[in-house]
């Protein structure tokens, strides 16, 4: 293929999986965004492969992860894109290196293609700094009818599903001459992305149901300056809370057995800070029930603060015992790895960003009947995160989270997440934001009860509780590392057909 003709198709193929995700959700444009980027760095030199699937990255996350700039600025958004986008150029290489196998064994596309996808997320969700998995295929799939086949494998095979579909179809479209093997594999992946309602059966929480309350107190204005609201925001997710109480005295709601409060919620430690104690521990006692805050706790040292997850009993107060602290603090934003490089580079901004300690265990709180898994914002894209709350006995998850700094793109994105989660480990879940979106999610992936961004709202729901333990949950991470050896054992099995290739081409260039 021409280069000027790859370039366009790399172009077509960012675009298509940007348009597959949140906010956007086209989904079946994400195995044609595969397939076009197949077909785009196919038989191409490594080093115009690598810049293929580079130039794809950059359609793809410079537009994905805008909303970074709200919080951020615009260079550390350009050298998160970057980063993202170098590995669809990695890739972009292992496609071509592996050319020789698609041509000779054409049946073998769609495999090939769905183990090179499903490794290089695993690389990009582990490293570097623990890994950014924003963006993966599988985070596309919210509202298709693949999602369910993340109760058999989670994360990873939804998205090896998706880019073999993309493999098929560039199997397909390859050639003019069509085989039966990659038409019936077509149609057998066609059958389980369309059809899979009818072929993979969810899991379902078969536990009692209990009345659950978020509360999305919001801000008084989004952007940089909401730590400076902080006491604006601690006081509107106490009003609403009391608002309720209200309602629940005169007969007009239901009285919950838990109420959600979202991430920083309180921004002030109430452990420390006796005034914010007070107004916490003043709306609990009205609702009469446990309230699970979101807060941001000082550490040991100076600069050290812990983003936690508490609950504060109506009577007793805080119970230091059912507190979660955020276990995967985001790198550049939470926490600054290797401080002085970077204050070297960027100057004493980055003394602005203060160090987020991390937590030990996972996020099982116990609260009265209902056992919960807490998941702190960014926490939810990682596999083994929320997993680690399920396996420690969490009947629900809940997912605290924090979006004033960013935008309703961002706050999709993430509720994305939740369905695949909710799905995967056959957890009912919540999401609740300071301002958005918050909602419920069943099971099957439905997104229930879902707020406007940037309004307050409190929505009680009964949610069903689980024990049950999904084949994704059973097998954990070892799936996902079996096709990454897969796709080491294609990598290297292309190499002797490299080789061949070179010296019949040699051998031609000889003769003539």
């Amino acid at each position: 293929m021409r280069l000027w003709l790859s370039v366009v198709l790399a172009v077509l193929a960012g675009a298509a999986l940007l348009l597959a995700l949140p906010p956007y959700g086209l989904w079946p444009l994400a195995p044609a965004g595969v397939a076009l980027l197949a077909a785009a760095t196919h038989r191409r030199r490594l080093r115009g492969a690598f810049g293929v699937g580079l130039i794809a990255g950059f359609v793809q996350f410079l537009p994905l992860l805008w909303w970074t700039t709200f919080a951020a600025g615009w260079l550390p958004w350009v050298f998160l894109s970057t980063a993202q986008a170098g590995f669809l150029g990695l890739l972009g290489l292992a496609s071509a290196w592996t050319s020789p196998l698609a041509d000779r064994w054409r049946a073998s596309w769609p495999l090939l293609t769905g183990v090179l996808w499903t490794a290089m997320e695993a690389f990009r969700d582990r490293a570097p700094f623990g890994g950014f998995p924003w963006g993966r295929l599988a985070f596309s799939q919210g509202e298709a009818p693949a999602l369910r086949l993340a109760v058999w494998g989670g994360a990873p095979l939804v998205t090896f599903a998706v880019a073999a579909a993309g493999g098929v179809l560039v199997a397909l479209l390859w050639r003019r001459r069509v085989t039966v093997a990659p038409v019936a594999g077509f149609l057998l992946l066609a059958a389980l992305l369309i059809g899979g309602p009818a072929l993979v059966p969810v899991a379902k929480a078969d536990g009692p149901s209990h009345l659950v309350a978020i509360v999305q107190g919001n801000v008084p204005r989004l952007g940089l300056d909401f730590n400076a609201q902080r006491r604006a925001v601690l006081d509107n997710h106490v009003r609403a809370t009391v608002e309720l109480a209200n309602q629940v005295a005169e007969g007009k709601q239901r009285r919950p057995e838990l109420v959600v409060w979202p991430e920083n919620s309180s921004d002030i430690d109430p452990i420390r800070n006796q005034d914010a104690a007070q107004q916490i521990a003043g709306a609990a006692a009205a609702i009469g029930v446990p309230i699970l805050v979101g807060t941001v706790l000082r550490g040991d040292k100076p600069n050290e603060v812990k983003n936690a997850g508490i609950l504060w009993q109506p009577v007793t107060g805080p119970d230091l015992a059912q507190t979660y602290i955020k276990r995967h603090p985001v790198p550049f934003a939470e926490y600054m790895p290797m401080r002085p490089v970077a204050r070297f580079v960027a100057g004493e901004k980055v003394d602005m960003v203060r160090d987020m300690v991390a937590g030990d265990h996972a996020g099982v709180i116990k609260a009265g009947p209902v056992t919960v898994g807490d998941v702190i914002c960014f926490e939810v894209a990682y596999d083994g995160i929320v997993r680690d709350v399920v396996t420690g006995g969490a009947q629900i998850l809940a997912v605290q989270t924090n979006n004033a700094t960013f935008n309703e793109a961002e706050a999709r994105q993430q509720l994305a997440m939740v369905q695949l989660r909710a799905v995967e480990h056959g957890r009912p879940a919540l999401m609740v934001s300071t301002v958005g979106v918050s909602a419920f999610v069943d099971t099957q992936g439905h997104v229930q009860a879902d707020t406007g961004f940037n309004e307050p709202a409190v929505v009680l729901r009964d949610m069903r509780l689980s024990a049950t333990t999904t084949l994704a949950t059973r097998s954990g991470h070892w799936p996902e590392m079996a096709v990454c050896a897969l796709a080491v054992i294609a990598l290297a099995g292309a190499l002797p057909l490299r080789r061949r290739r070179r010296r019949m081409a040699v051998a031609a260039r000889a003769a003539t």
